[in-house]
């Protein structure tokens, strides 16, 4: 794999009013590299910055100091912005504010338009994106009467029509029950698996254990970044960031009390059934 998004000595602040003497910066000398077809989960409490990486990642904001590149393009370079957003799209965590049209299909068809896509071009694109995320069959339908997940699915597939090599996932999930959370995550496991690189910024446990790597922020930091494993086993640096380990973690912790010398360090429900029948 080759590197994709790059963050290099990074400041960043929404204010650069000095308030009570207290440090603005959200960012601060903050690095980061993602390889080109990662799935790479990033944690964090509120205020702990990690919405303000995604949104550095595609020049929605641009830092104060240092330099945020994609594909060795510097996001600063306002030559270049639609290039950027080209390679990484974004999905927000309220759908509602990201789609614009009465009907689906239309919605679909804004990105490659604004980019100033082929008509015929941009057809084959919106039907392609739809049938992907399984949305093809309400393409005339009006997007408000669709639910949570289904309505975070058509903000999928317009990003899919402006035909991304990244797709960064704010807090995607964070409105929707738990039929739709799945639905987003099963997307972008989905995608992930046709070479696609994958930013889910989440606040779930257990959504962060199926990527393959795990970013911890907080206070603007990284503070962990490895596997799942790696990072969920690191218990004390995570309640540091008031975290804690994914239910099926907890359950095992249960079982292990009640007596059952199994692993408690399993992150899903099969490594917990696995270490269960094998100390029956």
């Amino acid at each position: 794999m080759s590197k994709f998004i790059e963050f290099e000595n990074v400041t960043f602040a929404y204010s650069t009013d000095e308030d009570a003497g207290k440090n603005p910066n959200v960012l601060e000398n903050f690095n980061l590299s993602i390889e080109k077809g990662e799935f790479v989960a990033v944690l964090g409490h509120n205020g702990c910055g990690k919405s303000t990486v995604a949104k550095l990642c595609n020049g929605i904001e641009i830092p104060q100091s240092g330099k945020v590149t994609v594909e060795g393009i510097d996001t600063s370079d306002e030559d270049r912005i639609f290039d950027i957003r080209r390679k990484v799209g974004m999905v927000f965590q309220n759908p509602d504010n990201q789609l614009v049209a009465t009907i689906v299909e239309d919605d679909v068809a804004f990105g490659p338009e604004n980019l100033g896509v082929d008509p015929d071009e941009i057809r084959i694109r919106v039907d392609r994106s739809l049938k992907s995320v399984g949305m093809y069959d309400f393409r005339h339908f009006e997007p408000h009467k669709l639910s949570g997940g289904q309505k975070q699915r058509v903000a999928i597939a317009g990003i899919l029509a402006m035909e991304p090599e990244c797709i960064i996932f704010d807090e995607s999930t964070a409105m929707l029950d738990p039929k739709g959370r799945e639905e987003v995550l099963e997307t972008a496991k989905a995608f992930h698996e046709k070479g696609m690189t994958i930013i889910f910024i989440t606040h779930y446990m257990d959504e962060a254990v199926q990527a393959g790597r795990v970013i911890v922020m907080d206070s603007g930091k990284i503070i962990l970044d490895g596997t799942p494993k790696e990072v969920f086993t690191q218990r004390e640096k995570l309640n540091s960031a008031k975290l804690d380990v994914p239910e099926i973690t907890k359950l095992a912790r249960i079982i292990r009390k009640d007596g059952f010398d199994i692993n408690d360090n399993v992150l899903t429900v099969d490594e917990l059934a696995d270490e269960v029948i094998d100390h029956i």
